[in-house]
């Protein structure tokens, strides 16, 4: 494995993160469910939903990433994880495929975010689930961010409904973050 490649692994494998199985606490996931986690990377997400759903679609744009997600799937007897190379903007899957879509820490990244919101949207089934954890924007923010107004107001605009919003003490980076679970 090339050194910059393992680099950016050992990032995203020791990055502080919400805990997963909280973040599951908050959706209704059935043994049925197709699941597209965006922004995949090392697998966070689909590693921890994977056992409980039918399918994890794991988004990534960078393959080599998504290489060691299906390696570690492999070594650990998870077969119904599928990687997905591709952008925000233009999800390489068919309409209404899906029943949750979950972005953590990753749609600050997106531009234009409301492109990506509408892929989202056109990929989840009528009634299909949407998590959003974000990292809230503030006067001391370094770097990309969407504040939760922001946010909220994009997932309407691409034609969700909020579910619920929440906003944790628990802190990412010694940052505040923000939770949104909207329906289509």
């Amino acid at each position: 494995m090339n050194p910059k490649l393992q680099k950016k692994i050992s990032n995203l494998e020791n990055i502080e993160r919400f805990p997963a199985e909280e973040l599951l606490e908050l959706l209704p996931v059935k043994k049925t469910d197709n699941v597209l986690d965006l922004g995949a990377g090392t697998g966070y997400i689909s590693f921890s939903i994977a056992e409980r759903v039918n399918t994890v679609y794991a988004l990534d744009n960078d393959k080599d990433v998504l290489e060691y997600l299906e390696t570690q799937a492999k070594e650990r007897g998870i077969a119904n994880i599928k990687s997905v190379a591709g952008d925000f903007k233009k999800i390489p899957l068919d309409n209404q495929v899906l029943d949750i879509a979950i972005a953590s820490i990753s749609l600050h990244e997106v531009q234009p975010l409301a492109t990506a919101l509408q892929e989202i949207n056109r990929i989840l089934k009528d009634r299909g689930l949407f998590l959003c954890i974000e990292l809230e924007k503030t006067e001391t923010s370094t770097g990309p961010r969407v504040s939760s107004k922001d946010m909220e107001i994009t997932i309407l605009d691409a034609g969700f409904s909020i579910v619920n919003k929440i906003y944790p003490s628990t802190k990412i980076a010694n940052q505040s973050i923000y939770i949104i679970l909207a329906q289509k």
